[in-house]
């Protein structure tokens, strides 16, 4: 049986396999043994208590969903003493995601989670920041930078960040991450959609516009991890419409050096399983060895690389 073992930077992972933060729970337990899973990441925790977003929070769309829930917390303190215990119950590696508005807030919350019992924290610089006017960190390279590095100082331990798709230049922001000390990048979240009722002609969404997922996303997903693959040199974790084994895969081609699954867990309790057993089959249908031999192998005409590289690092 081929070998599923990656590594994301230092951290090593049984299989590339993992939730996408937001779409896990607990719960799940009575679907998956957790323990065959790569990492398990947790819904983003702010150190605020949060509300979320005003109801319907989730709309289906053709080839996806939107939601636009509003990340609700009950702060870090009911964190780690009700949501964190039980999953570190299971041997697998556990990843924190965290979400907060200002870039202090954001290091004060890193420092305050890097505790033992957590293998990794996830910064989830996709979401708004309210010194920018509610742009989200990640939207350009200088307030990604600015949160990255200011996280950096106050943490040793491994911490990846959670891009959006919704920049306008991909491979500057990866590189400013990588630059600013992120030991790799998530790519990455959803993207910002509107859906309308014909009926009514009232938006879908409480908060009229929300973020689109699902397949839907996936070719957008798969480009921009390439880009942030050819643009920077530390790992990038593949995120955006992964529903079976074959998507998975061609993740890791584009460049990936490990997955994380979202939508198709609503639909499928069990798909986080069915990708691994689908990994196994195809590594041994195809005489796969090792899956991490399978990164950033796409295979590309050099000249033409080359132009796509220059013109993708100078409009992102």
């Amino acid at each position: 049986m081929a070998d599923l073992h990656v590594k994301v930077g230092d951290v090593g992972l049984r299989n590339p396999v993992m939730p996408a933060s937001g779409c896990f729970a607990i719960e799940y337990a009575e679907a998956l043994d957790f323990n065959q899973l790569g990492a398990l990441v947790i819904k983003s925790v702010s150190p605020q208590p949060r509300a979320g977003n005003p109801t319907p929070r989730v709309t289906e769309t053709h080839g996806g969903m939107m939601n636009s829930i509003g990340i609700p917390s009950k702060g870090l303190e009911h964190y780690r003493r009700e949501v964190l215990p039980p999953y570190t119950q299971f041997d697998t590696p556990v990843v924190v995601s965290i979400s907060a508005d200002t870039v202090d807030e954001f290091a004060q919350a890193i420092e305050e989670m890097s505790l033992p019992e957590v293998a990794v924290i996830e910064a989830n610089i996709s979401c708004p920041n309210l010194e920018a006017d509610g742009m989200a960190f990640a939207m350009t390279p200088e307030t990604t930078y600015k949160v990255v590095s200011a996280i950096r100082r106050r943490t040793q331990h491994p911490f990846w960040v959670k891009l959006t798709p919704n920049a306008s230049h991909i491979a500057a922001v990866a590189k400013a991450a990588e630059e600013a000390g992120a030991d790799a990048l998530v790519m990455g979240n959803t993207v910002l959609g509107m859906s309308i009722d014909v009926r009514t002609r009232k938006p879908k969404l409480g908060n009229v516009m929300g973020g689109l997922s699902g397949p839907a996303i996936k070719p957008i997903a798969l480009r921009m991890v390439h880009q942030c693959y050819r643009s920077v040199r530390i790992p990038v974790i593949g995120c955006g419409g992964i529903s079976n084994a074959e998507d998975a895969v061609e993740f890791m081609l584009a460049g990936a050096s490990a997955v994380q699954v979202g939508t198709a867990s609503f639909i499928d309790p069990g798909a986080m399983q069915k990708i691994i057993d689908g990994l196994h089959a195809f590594c041994d249908e195809t005489g796969v060895a090792h899956i991490r031999a399978l990164t950033g192998q796409v295979r590309l005409d050099r000249q033409l690389s080359d132009r796509w590289l220059r013109f993708a690092q100078q409009s992102g």
